[in-house]
């Protein structure tokens, strides 16, 4: 703002000068003119006295174009320095009037600023400058109010109202019913600008909030609690009067049916169990049955699943605190690409996907004596195949005990699916919770709900912090830096504001922050994607925002495309979402949509994944485990036909499958990898082409992508600069690879990662990666034959073996040029603006990609360029002569 205020007085300082130069040059062109008709007039008469002395005078008394410059630049600065002195001061007025709230960075501000004022003060002093500073006259107490009635006497609005107890009223001054009706009137504007932040300033940088631009919210419903709303205080137990970790236990709600729980239990091979979150059901039911000696003494392990690896992480160390072991001990996890378990184990929390694989070594389980499926209401992909897989393990050893830990809603499905099986329902420390619906639908819900934020902060009491529901990473950072951009402003015209995020990229000292207690007089801000709906409880949360969103996997099997969408969430997930309000107390929802979308729009359960996701990896594994049949499966939710018909067709196409539809040599190997069939397939090929070592850093940095660069708000310039030096001319494959060669050559320095704006935490997941796929490379057989220290990997080679895996997804470009088109299905494909190929022209005539995200319109991430020479060698036996054909004659033109 003082750059532009600076540039329009230059502007206008530049016009006044050169108006005064045009003036002078005006004054001396008319004597010039005037002497110059003189002499043409009469060349022979002498030039008269008087004529010449005028003419004399006025060049004396004009000054010179240089010396006005001077003179309007003096006279400037000389104004502009009393000017910035008088805004100094005020500052300094309002930070002396303020100083007990002052955070430590404005106390900081604050002595500096009056150094320079005093400096610059005595400066001015030194050498006689007047200070022209204008303050208000002191007024004495006793004649304030009368000059404040003469002031304001003839804007009394003049009629008085009577009061209830029949006492008149003083009536209103005519401007503050003047402001009474613009308030009243900016209530009724329905078209309300939702794109910017609404925080109104004044002059003196006190930013306050028009309360017209608040989200107008109706009272909705309400969810009934377990909890007395009276016993809110005795019921919470803090900190300091924990005096153990068997308090904290006791204190659960879990506790009290620990008998009844074991008890079911021992009489039932499967049981349901219903626990809200904050029940205390996921880190002690896998106590309980340890006690109860279902591990034999260390035999066997209880083995507990989350769907995601943050809620694996958490709860694991948490129980390992509790059971006074190191991580990794007898409590451990297991996640994609990282195992914190040993031989000592008793308890192990594992992703479902884990567990899943664990079949292929061991398909009946063999090594555990109880099992429990945490969160079975989310319906992941991995979970509704694990529990279709235990529905029979569970028939043939009746030694296993199986425990089902779902939602309320689909607590009867479940118990349906495995022969009736008993429910024992475990309330949670839940009390009643408020819920609010907008009166009107919110066109832009990430502007609601950051003005609901402010909202809440400003009228609701603390303590109480505000859990919001995000879709992604993207929103979340963008959410945040809003945030925190409108608090920096606010200052402490209000209370601190705490701002934490949590989403599963995020590395795990960040994610931790939002279990902070928070700090007194102030309120935490958590931003969440749906983990927050069960899988983790954040103490403190007394608010919720619901803007009724969520992203999922969609798979289309006649297209082939696997789009990450955002689409509405069910009623369910919503009233998984407003229930964690009332953990601490009495809570409050407010939902950024209508009562009536929640009833009439909102479906009642979520999708299963496995009606609306590629089923590749899957069918692998189910045929990998001797299961043929997988038409007659027993699915709970059975997929389309046509889904699984894709699948055993790319499957036979890769190679992994005979004519016959059984597995091959290579389609084990395959599936001895945790990846999509796909990326198995290149790693595989790779040995042939001697280039094994290129396509695992390409493969699990490909993984990482997505959060490998970074670009901060104050050097986004620098860092896309920095960004370019890693762009390859084949596309983003080999920038990946390029990037990690540059960064394994300064022996993998976090330095360089800060100096080329990379994330140091991701290129460490991916180092991860790539060393467990190593180790697996070479248990199947897979090893390099060119000899690293003399020979250098030629591009075609790579190029060639991830052509192997990925020939589906080659795409051709349009008659137009302004897109790509598939070989198979004709719909358009764009490259992605991150991408190092876009734009480049003229554009390559043949790219390959490694996914199709589905946003503004169909965009093809991490792609390569490809000769069609190698999609005739790699993908003859897949595409048909017409499709080949098509695409060599649009490439030639």
């Amino acid at each position: 703002m003082s750059e532009n205020v600076q540039t329009g007085r230059g502007k206008r300082r530049r016009r006044f000068s050169e108006s005064e130069d045009e003036n002078v040059e005006s004054q001396i062109g008319d004597v010039e003119t005037q002497e110059t008709s003189e002499e043409n007039g009469s060349t022979l008469q002498q030039e008269r006295p008087k004529e010449a002395e005028n003419k004399e005078k006025i060049r004396q008394n004009v000054p010179s174009m240089d010396n006005l410059r001077d003179k309007s630049r003096k006279s400037y600065l000389k104004q502009r320095q009393l000017t910035k002195l008088e805004e100094l001061k005020q500052t300094l007025n309002e930070y002396e009037n303020n100083l007990s709230n002052l955070s430590d960075k404005e106390l900081q501000d604050y002595h500096k600023k009056t150094e320079i004022f005093k400096t610059i003060q005595g400066a001015l002093q030194q050498y006689e400058v007047d200070i022209p500073l204008y303050s208000l006259p002191e007024v004495s107490n006793t004649n304030k109010k009368t000059k404040y009635d003469l002031l304001h006497q003839n804007h009394y609005k003049q009629e008085q109202k009577e009061s209830t107890n029949g006492k008149s009223k003083p009536g209103q001054y005519a401007g503050e019913q003047w402001e009474q009706e613009q308030f009243n009137r900016a209530k009724q504007i329905s078209s309300v600008n939702t794109d910017k932040i609404n925080l109104p300033g004044q002059e003196k940088n006190e930013f306050v909030f028009d309360e017209s631009q608040y989200v107008t919210f109706d009272s909705g419903d309400q969810l009934t609690g377990d909890k007395d709303p009276e016993t809110t205080t005795s019921s919470k137990v803090s900190a300091a009067e924990r005096t153990s970790i068997d308090d904290v236990r006791k204190s659960l709600p879990v506790f009290k049916f620990r008998e009844q729980f074991l008890e079911a239990v021992k009489e039932n091979p499967v049981l349901i169990v219903v626990g809200e979150t904050g029940s205390g059901k996921t880190t002690q039911l896998p106590q309980y049955l340890h006690e109860a000696g279902y591990s034999e003494g260390g035999k066997k392990m209880i083995g507990c699943t989350q769907p995601r690896r943050v809620a694996a992480t958490s709860v694991a160390t948490r129980v390992a605190q509790e059971m006074d072991s190191k991580l990794g001990q007898e409590v451990g996890y297991t996640i994609r690409f990282e195992d914190k378990s040993s031989d000592k184990t008793i308890i192990k929390y594992l992703t479902d996907g884990m567990l899943l694989r664990e079949f292929l070594n061991d398909p009946e389980l063999s090594h555990y004596g109880a099992l429990m499926i945490d969160e079975a209401h989310e319906r992941t992909l991995s979970t509704e195949v694990l529990l279709s897989l235990l529905k029979d393990i569970v028939r043939a050893r009746p030694d296993l005990k199986l425990i089902i830990a779902s939602a309320t809603i689909n607590a009867t499905k479940f118990s349906e699916f495995f022969d009736k099986a008993p429910i024992l329902n475990i309330p949670g420390r839940r009390f009643p919770v408020n819920i609010h619906y907008t009166k009107n639908p919110e066109a832009n819900y990430i502007q609601a709900a950051i003005t609901t934020i402010f909202q809440i902060h400003l009228t609701q009491p603390l303590p109480g912090d505000i859990l919001v529901f995000l879709t992604g990473q993207e929103e979340i950072e963008t959410m945040e830096g809003s945030l925190n951009e409108a608090v920096a402003k606010l200052g402490s015209s209000i209370q601190p504001l705490h701002i934490c995020s949590i989403y599963a990229n995020l590395p795990q000292e960040l994610q931790s922050k939002i279990f902070e207690p928070t700090p007194p007089n102030s309120r935490k801000v958590v931003l969440a994607t749906n983990i927050a709906e069960t899988s983790i409880t954040i103490d403190g949360i007394a608010y919720v925002i619901d803007p009724g969103y969520v992203k999922q996997n969609v798979y289309n099997p006649l297209t082939g495309m696997e789009s990450l969408v955002v689409v509405p969430c069910s009623r369910a997930s919503a009233d998984q979402r407003a229930g964690r309000a009332g953990r601490i107390g009495p809570g409050k929802c407010f939902r950024l949509y209508t009562k009536w979308s929640f009833y009439n729009e909102l479906e009642l359960n979520p999708v299963p994944e496995i009606l609306r996701v590629n089923l590749i990896s899957v069918i692998l594994l189910l045929l990998s485990l001797g299961i043929n049949d997988l038409i007659n499966f027993d699915f709970m939710d059975p997929p389309s036909n046509d889904t699984i018909i894709k699948a055993l067709e790319l499957l036979y196409a890769l190679g992994a499958l005979n004519s016959k539809g059984q597995l091959t040599k290579l389609g084990r190997k395959m599936n001895e990898f945790p990846l999509d069939p796909m990326f198995s397939k290149c790693i595989l090929t790779s040995s042939k082409y001697g280039c094994s070592e290129e396509i695992l850093t390409i493969i699990a940095m490909l993984g990482e992508s997505g959060t490998l660069f970074y670009r901060p708000k104050d050097k986004r310039e620098q860092a896309d600069k920095k960004r370019e030096t890693f762009n390859h001319e084949l596309g983003d494959h080999f920038s990946l690879l390029k990037v990690w060669q540059d960064w394994e050559a300064t022996d993998y320095s976090n330095l360089w990662c800060e100096d080329n704006f990379i994330q140091y935490k991701t290129l460490k997941r991916a180092k991860n990666v790539r060393e467990q796929l190593a180790r697996l490379s070479k248990r199947v057989g897979v090893e390099s034959e060119i000899d690293k220290t003399s020979k250098e990997v030629p591009p075609l080679m790579i190029q060639k073996s991830i052509v192997s895996g990925f020939f589906p997804n080659i795409v051709r470009l349009s008659r137009m040029g302004d897109s790509y088109r598939k070989l198979k299905q004709n719909y358009a494909c764009f490259i992605h603006p991150s991408s190092s190929l876009y734009p480049v022209k003229p554009p390559p005539r043949m790219i390959l990609y490694h996914e199709l995200v589905l946003t503004s319109k169909e965009f093809m991430r991490n792609v390569m360029v490809v000769d069609e020479k190698l999609v005739k060698e790699f993908g003859s036996h897949y595409y048909s002569i017409k499709d080949l054909e098509s695409a060599t004659n649009k490439v030639k033109k």
